[in-house]
């Protein structure tokens, strides 16, 4: 029995684990005393010796001291800022306005607004329980279908795992051991074609079943132009002009492909549309030649710059010119023409998008390009979220407080984990426990392939149990290795199982979007305000049901991501490329003649006589 026992300490280890798990204690008690108890245990069968646990505290002190995890707190704090400071309510209620009478509009919004609110708050609750709160009730009031309604807000919600700066990349990188700029760079594409695919099954819906997503009714429509039209031409503009200014700013640049040429070229658009939009409201077309004094500075200031060579101050200046005349442009079309080139809902969405737009695009560009780490991406994203919070008038103290000790415990909250987990993964590793999970995934039938389904497989069936942060500190080290031995890379890795794992919040029985959407949901019938109607309350079965499709669309994405590993790979292309043959070249020219003054060196193996 002690033979049996000792030959299979990692298998019983790992067994004891999950019947902790199951027995619904706490994770990280869960697996410090799993590694304690099997260290103690180890010691006695003579597995090891007690000296062994001595590294315990240099482990926990190595957690303590990682720089990486500090991007976490700083993260939460920007988002929990942004979020209780209403920029949700405001986007959520702009968009709306903007798709207007389309079918499935507000389904749209909430779509394209979880995607924005994942790019800063990066904490699933914060968004699922912001888009439940104010758009669910809408969407109940215009006859949306509950199912369809309810999921894709717990749907929009859980892109927050995969579009940076997400949480659980962060996590993801430090367990296997990589960049978190480039986990960033990664799953930018991924996160953004997910967002797609949401969208695409409401299109879908939509066509399909009409009354599933209605539009808004005309008379719920605001933001319009004197004469009642929309004014949505004048936005599409606007978006058009301002893209291909920031497509030409980039070209001038040296960043070449990927999401960083992505990223920069919409700061430099957000810019422009931005400078548009302020100088047409506060300048106006009775202040036409403010403005063309403005833009003459701006160019002679460009001339010196770039004749002095401050590129990167001449390119900012050029984005700054293009907002000063379209603006210009469009005070003399309205002054002399009568024609509107910025309308009440194009003035509208930018003022209200553009903040939290150039927030993200500030700590992803600085990440991408290098100028910073995401450490102090994340700083300056709480500083920024701050100002933001600070200029819309509700940067209160009570505010700050709350986000501030919601920050404490979420960041308590992984670190727990974690050193729970070093405290398991160093009895773990010393039985030989991730030799033993190693053998048994490279042992799999069908090469790559197999191990791919295997452990995909295996990491949708824990999301049932375990939520995203466990799934990361107890599964990813244990087969990160594995997968490393493979020739997988590990960013490309990484990304895939991030995709799987937000399954975690979407599916029975422990779906956390699922709860959260839960808690704000109507449980009893209610008078709506604006109506009158009575409303029929939301089940929990129609919250579940709605959660499947969309679950099925991150089985399909991580589909996606394994046909098409270029999604991902493309991070490695902002990396410095170098020529070998110039390299050669330049070390020729450094020592001429080297070859003639030394002897040959001879590098075979020495000979033993």
């Amino acid at each position: 029995m002690v033979e049996f026992f000792i030959h299979n300490m990692a298998p019983i280890m790992f067994a004891a684990l999950v019947v902790f798990l199951l027995l619904g204690y706490p994770v990280a008690f869960a697996l410090a005393a799993n590694g304690l108890i099997f260290g103690l245990i180890g010691i006695e069968l003579g597995l090891f010796a007690p000296d062994f646990l001595q590294a315990l505290p240099e482990r926990v002190y190595g957690t303590m001291n990682n720089d990486v995890l500090l991007a976490i707190p700083f993260f939460t704090f920007m988002g929990l800022i942004l979020e209780r400071s209403g920029m949700a309510e405001d986007l959520l209620d702009t968009i709306g306005q903007l798709f207007g009478t389309v079918r499935g509009g507000l389904a749209y919004a909430v779509v394209f607004v979880g995607a924005l609110l994942a790019a800063t708050t990066g904490v699933v609750a914060a968004s699922v329980i912001s888009m439940g709160l104010i758009s669910l009730p809408i969407m109940l009031r215009y006859g949306y279908d509950r199912r369809l309604a309810t999921g894709i807000i717990a749907a929009s919600g859980t892109l927050a795992q995969i579009i940076p700066p997400s949480l659980v990349l962060i996590v993801m990188a430090d367990q296997l051991g990589r960049s978190v700029g480039d986990m960033y760079q990664g799953a930018f594409i991924p996160g953004l074609v997910l967002t797609g695919l949401y969208a695409g099954y409401i299109f879908l819906s939509s066509m399909i079943n009409p009354k599933m997503a209605p539009g808004l009714p005309p008379e719920a429509i605001g933001y319009r132009e004197p004469n009642g039209a929309r004014g949505i031409w004048q936005l599409v503009v606007l978006v058009i002009f301002s893209a291909l200014v920031g497509y030409y700013v980039m070209t001038q640049t040296e960043v070449r492909g990927g999401a960083d040429f992505v990223v920069l070229s919409m700061s430099v658009a957000v810019v422009v549309a931005f400078l548009s939009a302020l100088f047409d409201h506060y300048l106006g077309a009775q202040r036409v030649v403010l403005t063309s004094v403005a833009a003459a500075v701006l160019v002679g200031i460009y001339v010196v710059l770039r004749q002095g060579g401050w590129l990167t101050a001449a390119l900012a200046t050029e984005a700054l010119i293009a907002g000063t005349v379209y603006a210009l442009v469009a005070g003399l079309l309205a002054r002399f023409a009568g024609i509107r080139l910025i309308s009440n809902i194009a003035r509208q969405v930018t003022f209200v998008m553009v903040p939290p737009l150039g927030l993200i695009f500030l700590v992803l560009g600085t990440i991408f390009i290098g100028v910073a780490t995401p450490t102090e991406g994340g700083a300056m994203g709480a500083t920024g979220a701050l100002l933001l919070a600070l200029f819309k008038g509700r940067l209160k103290l009570d505010l700050v407080s709350q986000a501030t000790y919601s920050t404490a415990k979420l960041s308590a909250f992984v670190l727990f984990i974690l050193l729970g987990a070093r405290v398991f993964s160093l009895t773990f590793y010393g039985v030989d426990g991730h030799k033993w999970v190693e053998e048994l995934l490279l042992a799999l039938p069908g090469g790559e392939t197999g191990f791919l389904i295997v452990v995909n497989i295996l990491v949708f069936v824990l999301a049932f149990f375990l939520d995203f942060f466990e799934l990361a500190f107890i599964a990813i080290p244990l087969i990160g290795p594995a997968a490393e031995r493979l020739g997988i890379d590990l960013i490309w890795f990484g990304v895939m199982l991030g995709v799987n794992m937000q399954t975690s919040f979407m599916h029975p029985p422990f779906g956390f979007a699922l709860f959260f959407l839960r808690s704000v949901a109507p449980k009893t019938s209610y008078i709506d305000k604006v109506t009158g109607k009575r409303m029929e309350p939301v089940t929990t079965g129609q919250i579940y049901w709605g959660a499947v499709p969309f679950v099925v669309i991150q089985i399909i994405m991580v589909a996606l991501v394994i046909l098409f590993p270029q999604m991902v790979m493309h991070y490695r292309s902002a990396g410095v490329q170098l020529d070998e043959q110039q390299l050669e070249q330049q070390l020729e020219n450094l020592a001429p003649g080297f070859d003639d003054l030394a002897p040959p060196l001879d590098l075979g193996p020495p000979k033993i006589e």
